[in-house]
């Protein structure tokens, strides 16, 4: 019995040591706690950090930060005050005051009066804000775009909305976050941390101090910066270029996927969507004709045209269908319903196919490729051809990291079996893919992105905008390389074929001496209008350093003003200057828009 009371007794002296200990740590040596317990005295303060710079790919700086400031007010701990000297000092209109105060007036948390003000307005409220106890404000930054360019690519700030609030808990109401572009993607490596600084306040909620003497604050950490792949002086000469036209430009750095360029037209200035002005002008562009909004080079789908051939091309050489000295003899291509007209006509070679861009040539290509007896029907055939194009990164995301991009249109084999009837449909009832018309549709950045493959002889890295982030690594999907189903040694003879395209076919009007550029010209037929004019090229021909693709709506054949926008942009970037600024002056002032 005596053990048992032993035992008993120990257990609750054991039990309350415990409790003593941990309650001298709490109130002694542990400060936390004690932090926890006067919340109710404590004001904390949030500290923004800056948000991380975007420079391009030669170390300029495109996205920079300015200060400005937000008007705040603890309501609980404010004392009379002369309202209409305050007003006429901040700007803010009586009523709104009245409701502010009405609606927090128990509050002891801060209240946001007024935002954005920038910093001569906050110097001049700054001087008489110690006549106001309870007011003060907190610092805040904006984005200023010093080139005042690539806004569909560099994106934009907004408020947070309901949606920001319940995905990440990182945000409150007020604050900023990126809404398209680079500033979308890489928030959370621009954003960086917030920090809090922590005040002693008394009854009334003014600050007496700081708490602890700024122990327990926390430092906001800065964003990371970011390195851009563009190339700023680049984009700029295109969006100049394409000044009152309607269409894209982008631009690639084969070896690597760097996007250096991507144009949409018409454009904006990211500078309109800064701060307030945001309210102000979105709507106006939003609305404002053939909506500067869209990014055309990543969302637009277009028929691919003639540059569509080099595709086909490559699969038949592949597949064994043709070689680099097949010939075919020419005048139209008669596909049963109908007769495909041709500019060329007589004996036509692998290479002169391509520099003079035959569509009867690529009709009988097309034939041999959806009739291949290695498959037991056309269906069969056709889906296989279908794969070989995907494999290019053709009709399927590519994964950039601007995230808007559209898949793009290529059908598989049911569609038409739904459409005609299973088994009633062959070659000739879709001939009209062999040239890159008809059920196909591509992004300006997938073309581009096909020039770039020409241009590597067989593979591609995923097309990205950004080069370097601050003490991080890229993902490493922008690292690897995507081969396409074609072998590198097919590639060569379409390469050859088109450096004939620009020096002696299609496409002189984008011949530059000395730059070996290899190109090919399409025209999209389009039924609401003029056709669209297309090129897409890389440069030098061995070891290319440059890939483009052009589109201009509305502007019929590729050659006319595709191939010399394309040359201009590859000369600018291959030299840093042109060498025709007649060209340059030509395009600059011509108004296609208008081009039905």
């Amino acid at each position: 019995m005596k053990t048992k009371r032993f035992v008993i007794s120990s257990i609750f002296i054991t039990t309350a040591i415990i409790f003593i200990v941990k309650l001298f740590y709490i109130q002694v040596i542990d400060d936390k706690y004690k932090l926890s317990a006067e919340n109710n005295t404590l004001r904390h303060i949030t500290v923004y950090p800056s948000r991380g710079f975007v420079f391009d790919r030669k170390g300029k700086i495109i996205v920079a930060n300015r200060v400005n400031y937000d008007l705040k007010v603890v309501p609980r701990s404010i004392e009379t005050f002369d309202t209409a000297a305050f007003c006429k000092l901040t700007g803010i209109e009586p009523d709104d005051l009245k409701k502010k105060f009405e609606k927090n007036k128990y509050s002891y948390k801060p209240v946001l009066l007024k935002k954005q003000i920038d910093e001569e307005e906050y110097a001049r409220i700054a001087e008489e804000l110690y006549r106001y106890p309870g007011f003060f404000v907190e610092k805040r930054s904006l984005r200023t775009y010093p080139y005042a360019a690539a806004a569909n690519v560099l994106g934009y700030l907004g408020e947070v909305d309901a949606e920001d609030l319940k995905n990440d808990d990182y945000y409150q109401m007020g604050d900023y976050i990126g809404k398209s572009g680079i500033e979308k993607t890489y928030e959370k490596e621009l954003r960086g941390k917030k920090g809090t600084k922590i005040y002693m306040v008394d009854v009334l909620g003014r600050i007496q101090s700081s708490y602890k003497n700024g122990k327990y604050d926390l430092p906001a950490e800065a964003g990371k910066n970011i390195t851009s792949s563009l190339d700023i002086d680049l984009q700029k000469f295109g969006e100049t270029l394409m000044q009152n036209k309607i269409g894209s430009i982008v631009a690639i750095e084969p070896s690597s996927g760097e996007l250096l360029a991507l144009v949409t037209s018409p454009a904006y200035d990211p500078n309109l969507f800064v701060g307030k002005k945001l309210a102000r002008n979105y709507g106006k562009i939003e609305s404002a004709d053939n909506n500067p909004l869209f990014n055309r080079a990543l969302r637009s789908m277009y028929p691919p045209g003639s540059t569509f051939k080099t595709v086909n091309a490559l699969i038949a050489l592949q597949k064994g269908l043709i070689t680099d000295k097949t010939v075919f003899t020419v005048n139209g291509y008669n596909a049963g319903t109908y007769i495909m007209k041709d500019h060329v006509s007589g004996a036509v070679s692998f290479k002169k196919s391509i520099q003079l861009s035959s569509n009867a040539y690529y009709c009988h290509v097309f034939k041999r490729i959806i009739s291949d007896r290695r498959f037991d029907n056309y269906a069969d055939a056709y889906n296989d051809w279908v794969s070989y194009v995907k494999s290019f990164g053709l009709g399927t995301k590519l994964g950039t990291d601007l995230g808007t991009e559209r898949r793009g249109i290529i059908y598989p084999a049911s569609y038409f079996d739904k459409y005609y009837g299973k088994g009633h449909w062959n070659y000739n009832t879709v001939i009209s893919l062999a040239i890159g018309q008809g059920e196909l549709g591509f992004t300006p950045l997938q073309t581009a992105n096909l020039a770039a493959i020409i241009a590597n002889r067989g593979y591609y890295i995923t097309p990205h905008i950004v080069k370097n982030i601050e003490n991080e690594k890229i993902d490493k999907r922008y690292l690897e390389k995507h081969y396409t189903k074609v072998e590198s040694k097919y590639f060569e003879p379409v390469a050859d074929a088109m450096e004939s395209v620009v020096t002696e076919g299609t496409a002189v009007s984008a011949y530059v001496p000395g730059l070996s550029i290899c190109g090919k010209t399409g025209t999209a037929q389009n039924p609401h209008g003029k056709d669209h004019s297309i090129f897409i090229a890389f440069a030098p021909k061995e070891n290319p350093e440059i890939a483009v693709a052009v589109y201009v709506e509305n502007a019929g054949y590729g050659s006319a003003w595709a191939a010399p926008i394309a040359s201009l942009i590859i000369e600018k970037y291959l030299t840093d200057s042109v060498s025709r600024p007649w060209l340059v002056k030509r395009i600059e002032e011509a108004n296609l828009i208008n081009e039905k």
